[in-house]
């Protein structure tokens, strides 16, 4: 009984791919490690290479803002490879959502975006931390208006929600269960955490996401969490994939 329970488990088993002549690689939570993406672009140019040619796409899980001492640097390397490679691709992750809501002057946005991780954010744009420490809410506004430059506030409005690529599902934070793709809300890509989590059921694909922090890749059933907290532990995490395989690369 129980050999053919295992038969029909392996019978379902779910194996995803990616379409043929296709290489993709997904990078973790960024958060102002510009060093560590520098060292991790490296790392992927050689694998990728080493692979031999394929269509080759590079996906940026979100967060790249915030927490880090490099948040500025950061936008602007991906801003600058994301015209110079076609196909490069990055979603919008929560801390992006706040950084944006706050430069438009949103009060409760400005209060949130300095209590995770916006001081360092603004630092990184030139401000010292004695003018940062000064500042109430509605001249942290006008600082933000004066020190971002308007090229990477387009940059980051542009950004991804989700993204699909053969079997595989690419978000910020995860999706909510049972929702079907299509109906799901940017909110919950970019925020939710334990309905996602805890869930084991499938998902519809094998979910890519970032997010929520853990020690070392979080690889379950259906889901793949790859945000190994680089702004903390110095290690930046990517996925690489192509037709059923699957690998990692990292600074650490």
């Amino acid at each position: 009984m129980f050999a053919k329970l295992l038969k029909r488990r392996e019978k379902f088993r779910f194996l995803p791919a990616i379409p043929p002549g296709q290489r993709v690689y997904a990078v973790g939570d960024i958060h102002g490690r510009d060093d560590l993406l520098e060292l991790l672009l490296a790392k992927i140019d050689a694998d990728d290479t080493a692979r031999g040619p394929s269509e080759t796409t590079l996906i940026f899980l979100g967060d790249l803002v915030d927490r880090g001492p490099e948040s500025a640097s950061v936008v602007k390397r991906l801003r600058i490879l994301s015209q110079q490679r076609p196909r490069v691709r990055i979603l919008m992750g929560n801390h992006e959502e706040i950084f944006l809501a706050a430069h438009a002057r949103d009060r409760k946005a400005l209060r949130l975006f300095s209590r995770i991780g916006g001081r360092e954010t603004m630092l990184s744009y030139g401000i010292t931390i004695q003018q940062y420490e000064r500042l109430d809410y509605a001249e942290m506004a006008d600082v933000l208006e004066e020190l971002i430059p308007s090229d990477d506030i387009a940059f980051l409005t542009a950004l991804e929600d989700l993204i699909e690529i053969g079997d595989y599902l690419f978000v910020h934070a995860g999706i909510r269960p049972t929702v079907d793709i299509a109906d799901q809300k940017p909110s919950d890509l970019r925020w939710i955490r334990d309905q996602f989590l805890s869930y084991t059921g499938f998902l519809g694909k094998m979910v890519i996401h970032g997010h929520t922090i853990s020690e070392d890749i979080d690889e379950q059933l259906y889901r793949i969490g790859i945000d190994t907290g680089a702004y903390e532990t110095g290690n930046l995490t990517a996925i690489g994939l192509e037709a059923t395989d699957r690998w990692y690369l990292a600074t650490n």
